[in-house]
């Protein structure tokens, strides 16, 4: 189960005039299960994604770049769960393709116009024709009001449906900001993380919307790890409508970080709860390092701490074995560290002073740290003002039971 993480209220999910969303059951994976995702964008609308860094990118995260840059007029986003259509070539490509133009035609739009986006299994076959036969079938059920049913549409792994709301005025206009989000395991972005959609009214360009989701992106999405492996197919995918009634937010001022504030919020409360349905996760653990060089130090750092599968076992197991977290430190090739400086904290408990076991330290304290359900890691390392926060879970015996029979 996820680690305090509640179902979202789709009456607590604020529409985005203009932003409809349907799904419909394509029988991809599971039977009786909400596998396809179309979400349509009305004119004038601006959209901006980051993608995958991962080489082996797959063919819908290709066509999606490729439409994206070719138009600065998206009017429709389809997804679909149960295949990632990754690892499959040039007929991958086509197929992804074929599911715009698809689309396209019924909505009576051009191919280049529809982003593609899948989740699933990778190295397996799109199966276009099931996806084809349901689009009708999602379009028919077209409603601003149908985010909660988009979030479970786009689940593979996932115990819980993600997604979240937010409010903000602008020069006296009511800014509707609400975003979904998939992931559960092979979560380790660099640049997003799975599929992440948010969409807003605000009236914005094309030019401070692409800004504003870099900078969001790099403080959410790319600050959490559940296992250290980056999917084939992360896609984060920013929208808005331009249909509030305001000035155009066009520079970096007021409006922007105002808007940008709310924007991150989102994004955070998304990138969380990825984690905190991490597969098999029982432990959501955030790691904040403080006093580092730079920021690029101390997000290798805390990388390198969240990806250590000794220090994730460790606090599965509630096992107050810290040392673990030293030795992660160490491999993190930081040059020039003077470990005499550095300190560290479990939640407000100081275990490690100077380098060394705290004089302070009760391993009784320490173990009754280690069993709560959310803990904070935090390393100051006293060389510069150099920081990071990010989110990550511990690794259970779930973990490996979950993709240990992913495909069957």
């Amino acid at each position: 189960m996820a680690v305090n993480l509640k179902k979202p209220k789709n009456e607590d999910l604020h529409t985005i005039s203009g932003i409809h969303l349907g799904t419909a059951i394509a029988e991809i994976k599971n039977k009786g299960q909400r596998d396809l995702l179309i979400i349509s964008l009305p004119e004038g609308s601006v959209v901006a994604g980051v993608f995958t860094k991962n080489q082996f990118c797959a063919a819908p995260v290709i066509v999606a770049q490729e439409n994206i840059k070719q138009t600065n007029k998206t009017r429709a986003l389809i997804v679909n769960t149960g295949s990632a259509n990754a690892g499959t070539g040039e007929i991958g490509i086509k197929d992804a393709r074929d599911i715009c133009k698809s689309l396209a035609f019924k909505l009576k739009i051009k191919p280049h116009e529809v982003l593609p986006f899948s989740t699933g299994v990778i190295m397996e076959p799109l199966p276009v024709k099931k996806i084809q036969k349901k689009i009708s079938e999602a379009i028919e059920d077209l409603n601003e009001s149908n985010w909660q049913l988009a979030a479970e549409a786009i689940m593979t792994t996932d115990t819980i449906p993600k997604a979240i709301s937010r409010q903000v005025t602008i020069q006296g206009q009511i800014i509707n900001i609400t975003g979904i989000s998939k992931g559960s395991g092979m979560i380790h972005p660099n640049m997003a993380t799975m599929l992440a959609f948010i969409g807003m009214n605000a009236n914005i360009s094309s030019k401070m919307l692409n800004q504003l989701i870099q900078e969001v992106t790099k403080e959410s999405f790319n600050c959490i790890s559940v296992d250290g492996d980056t999917s084939t197919n992360d896609s984060f995918i920013m929208m808005s409508t331009n249909q509030a009634d305001h000035s155009q937010i066009n520079l970096d001022n007021k409006d922007y970080y105002i808007l940008k504030s709310v924007m991150l919020d989102v994004a955070i409360n998304l990138a969380q709860a990825i984690v905190r349905d991490g597969e098999g996760a029982t432990k959501f653990i955030t790691i904040k390092i403080c006093e580092a060089l730079n920021y690029t130090e101390a997000k290798k750092i805390a990388m390198t701490i969240a990806c250590s599968l000794l220090v994730k076992t460790a606090f599965f197991a509630s096992d107050a074995n810290l040392g673990r977290i030293l030795s992660a430190i160490g491999n993190g090739e930081v040059e020039g560290l003077d470990i005499k400086k550095v300190d560290i904290y479990l939640n407000d408990l100081l275990f490690a002073e100077a380098g060394a076991l705290a004089a302070s330290y009760n391993a009784d304290s320490a173990q009754l740290e280690m069993k709560k359900s959310e803990i904070e890691l935090r390393v100051m390392f006293g060389r510069g003002d150099g920081s990071v926060t990010i989110w990550t879970s511990d690794l259970s015996y779930d973990y490996v039971k979950i993709n240990a029979e992913y495909r069957t």
